[in-house]
């Protein structure tokens, strides 16, 4: 994580040499005002998208959880795509809120959904739902954009990226983002709890629907605003556990923090090499995480099928 966040400081089109750090270079600057901002972005981001995906994997025992898969992603760009229609997605306080207020409805429709029975099933299904009708509505919206501007910013924001992010951008989202850790991070002993079966787990003392609650909460603060600040970067949170679990081990609580480090090393990694792809314009930081998703989703497949066969 460390090498990533100085080769996120260093590379790009501008390769800025560790001796013109600090000094009256004026690559300097490139630095202060441009990459720190976004490294550190990268960090946090990746950071709560590997935790995330730790937390909802441990809890719903299903390899392929992942923070998109409980709507919350996809309610949080909703939100942005309804400021940037309705022209009000300049501002970034406005387009950070508006997202914010989408990851929170996606909270409380999770949590209306499920009710108090605590069902990891009903979990899954609650939030496939929002996630099928957060996209058919940002879908709609896109088709009925009333310029091809406000498309091509819709479609740029969603596909994720830390260009042009300021320090305002990360001092507005750390907070929630710190927030949504730290209540992801209590769930460690229940979910620990949790992998012995539901009916032990219960007999042990884990409440689950207090647990489903904290695991909604967190990653709607989390998750939400890294959405808010970024756009929508998939993918993490499924790679960085199944890549952490052969280092650490399979109990749940062991592979949270490392999934958190190891999501803020691959999203620094990532980003800077999307500053080095050839041409004028950068590629999209969700399109590189895409692009490396989903060869892993092929590989997770294959290596699914070669277990149950010989089973």
């Amino acid at each position: 994580m460390l090498a990533g966040f100085a080769f996120s400081l260093t590379a790009g089109k501008v390769w800025v040499p560790l001796s013109a750090w600090g000094s009256g270079d004026p690559r300097w600057w490139i630095i202060v005002e441009l990459r720190l901002p976004r490294a550190l972005l990268g960090l946090a981001i990746g950071a709560v998208l590997g935790l995330s995906g730790a937390v909802l994997q441990g809890y719903l025992r299903n390899p392929l959880a992942d923070p998109a898969l409980i709507g919350v992603s996809s309610t949080a760009g909703l939100g942005a795509v309804i400021a940037i229609l309705l022209g009000l997605g300049a501002p970034p306080l406005v387009l950070f809120g508006s997202a914010m207020a989408g990851a929170a409805a996606a909270v409380v429709l999770l949590a209306l959904l499920v009710g108090r029975s605590g069902s990891a099933l009903a979990f899954i299904l609650a939030g496939t739902v929002l996630q099928s009708l957060a996209g058919s509505i940002t879908a709609f919206l896109i088709s009925i954009a009333p310029n091809p501007f406000a498309t091509a910013e819709i479609l740029g924001w969603m596909m994720g990226a830390l260009t042009d992010r300021s320090l305002e951008d990360v001092m507005r989202a750390l907070p929630f983002m710190a927030a949504g850790c730290a209540v992801l991070g209590v769930t460690g002993r229940s979910l620990d709890l949790l992998s012995l079966g539901e009916e032990t787990a219960r007999s042990l003392g884990v409440r689950t629907g207090r647990l489903q609650a904290l695991i909604a909460l967190g990653t709607g603060l989390a998750v939400g605003s890294a959405v808010a600040v970024s756009g929508v970067v998939g993918f993490v949170g499924l790679i960085v556990p199944h890549l952490v679990r052969p280092l650490v081990g399979q109990r749940p609580s062991d592979v949270l923090l490392p999934s958190a480090l190891g999501g803020a090393a691959l999203v620094l990694f990532a980003d800077s090499l999307v500053r080095l792809a050839p041409g004028a314009e950068e590629v999209r930081l969700g399109i590189a995480m895409a692009l490396l998703g989903t060869p892993f989703f092929f590989a997770l497949l294959l290596r699914f099928r070669r277990s149950h066969a010989w089973a």
